[in-house]
């Protein structure tokens, strides 16, 4: 297999000693590199935002987003999706994370299992891919088969395909729908693709889950009113939001709070609409969920 073409494999030339370099002049040199990256992706935002938009579509359609990698890509986007529970109040079936080899690949490698096409179809038959789906195949060298035979399956059962990859021309490009090609040039460690690659991956997630779930009404001005208060610690920050939102007192959020059986979108309206928990659940639904339409006077 020859990869001396990718650029993920390629020499820095700016850190061939690295060996032989201070821990200033290292930590220096790693930073340097680290600030190309949201340079490069902002030659991408018109892409990242077509993928925003396409996932979007898929949930509102009651469909599910599938993030499907290999290694530290994979590992990235079980990350994601895992994060979209306690930030957005979603369901664990919304977003779900697939990574080559399974659960044990998350703390070490699986021989192989990034190889075979046929494994990233059948994990997606697993989990019963349906078209209402959208699936985004993540790859810092732009060629894992595993990514390539699950956006192939995705292609046809009809779901949304977007590929995600950190070199130009990419082989998992021709089998997306939308494809998303940020090449970072070579890495400050040659090929260790968890780095520069790995941190311009992370930032595409964030911003696909964030504006998905903006764009389903979970935030609320720039507040995570969907948040599942899971611990002490969401508890408070759930309260705080309350306050934040609607200008109240500390104690009148957490009286709102408990009347919302800790609903936070709904303590919101409530507080907003001044309306008993019945009827600002009923504007919130007619409202499909967004408090800024939710509130307003009909």
């Amino acid at each position: 297999m020859d990869l001396s073409h990718l650029v993920t494999e390629q020499r820095n030339q700016r850190t061939m000693h690295l060996d032989q370099m201070s821990v200033e002049a290292f930590a220096q040199a790693m930073n340097a590199e680290d600030q190309r990256v949201p340079q490069q992706l902002q030659t991408i935002l018109p892409q990242i935002a077509q993928a925003i938009k396409l996932i979007t579509a898929s949930f509102k359609q009651q469909g599910r987003l599938f993030y499907i990698g290999a290694g530290t890509s994979g590992r990235l986007g079980v990350l994601d999706a895992a994060e979209c529970v306690p930030t957005f109040g979603t369901d664990p079936e919304m977003v779900q994370g697939l990574i080559a080899g399974g659960q044990k690949a998350m703390t070490m490698a699986v021989e192989g299992a990034e190889d075979r096409p046929a494994l990233g179809e059948a994990d997606l038959r697993t989990h019963q891919l349906q078209a209402q789906d959208a699936v985004v195949g993540i790859s810092a060298s732009g060629r894992t088969p595993y990514v390539i035979g699950g956006l192939d399956y995705a292609k046809s059962v009809g779901a949304t395909t977007i590929s995600i990859a950190c070199t130009d021309q990419a082989a998992i490009s021709a089998h997306a729908q939308l494809a998303l090609e940020a090449p970072m040039g070579p890495e400050i460690l040659t090929g260790s693709t968890r780095l520069k690659a790995g941190t311009a991956q992370k930032l595409i997630l964030n911003m696909l889950s964030t504006g998905a779930m903006v764009g389903l009404g979970k935030v609320y001005k720039n507040l995570m009113v969907d948040v599942k208060p899971t611990n002490a610690k969401l508890v408070a920050r759930s309260k705080r939001i309350i306050q934040q939102a609607t200008g109240c007192s500390a104690e009148a959020a957490a009286k709102a709070f408990a009347a919302a059986d800790q609903n936070v979108k709904l303590a919101i309206v409530m507080l907003l609409t001044d309306l008993p928990q019945a009827e600002a659940n009923q504007r919130l639904q007619q409202a499909d969920g967004f408090i800024g339409q939710a509130i307003k006077e009909e």
